[in-house]
């Protein structure tokens, strides 16, 4: 990670600071043209991950520019591309400026959240973040849908089998084994065995 301080800061009218941000993905490539670029468009602070994919979310110099920017200050990139490759991290973390009210510049493609057009694309970029949620949420729950329907087991691995917890409902049932000691055995507690067999009478019941 890198952070690089203006000598001497420019004279804005926006109230906050520039704040910059650089990322190379490749070890051997050099920040200077993006570094350029940023301290020719005003910034007073620059942060950078050097040999750093973008598809990477956690990012040491990411994280800490984003802890330090306040309300009115605008982040500036050379290219979108910096701040990540994911069409939905972008989307996140460009809706997440917008609801802190942070601008947002990128260089050469010559968008600035601190003119109106600017202010109606980040608009336009809350609406696709919701929506890109919205989808995964969906995929996520007809997911979860599908794989009940295969039977396959959702959320935390069980503890107890179906076999151990119908072996355990008849050694209760015909020998009238306690079921503490049939925890022990089983190696968990007995609540988590009486709800299993709960759960298991509950199912019968239905059918």
């Amino acid at each position: 990670m890198l952070t690089l301080k203006k000598e001497k800061t420019e004279i804005s009218h926006n109230t906050g600071k520039k704040i910059g941000y650089v990322r190379v993905s490749d070890t051997d490539q050099s920040e200077n043209l993006q570094i350029d670029a940023l301290k020719q468009a005003g910034c007073d602070v620059i942060y950078g991950d050097h040999g750093v994919s973008g598809s990477i979310k956690k990012r040491k110099g990411l994280d800490e520019l984003f802890a330090s920017l306040n309300e009115g200050d605008t982040l500036v990139v050379w290219k979108l591309d910096r701040l990540g490759r994911s069409t939905i991290h972008l989307l996140q973390l460009l809706d997440g400026l917008r609801k802190r009210n942070v601008d947002f510049q990128a260089i050469t493609q010559g968008i600035d959240t601190t003119t109106s057009i600017g202010r109606m694309l980040y608009g336009q970029l809350a609406v696709f973040a919701e929506f890109e949620r919205e989808q995964i949420r969906e995929r996520t729950k007809a997911g979860m849908a599908a794989a009940k329907a295969r039977g396959v087991h959702i959320g935390r691995p069980r503890k107890l089998t179906i076999r151990q917890i119908k072996c355990a409902r008849c050694k209760i049932t015909k020998n009238s084994y306690d079921i503490n000691k049939l925890a022990v055995a089983y190696e968990v507690a007995p609540v988590t065995l009486s709800r299993a067999l709960s759960l298991l009478n509950a199912s019968r019941d239905s059918k």
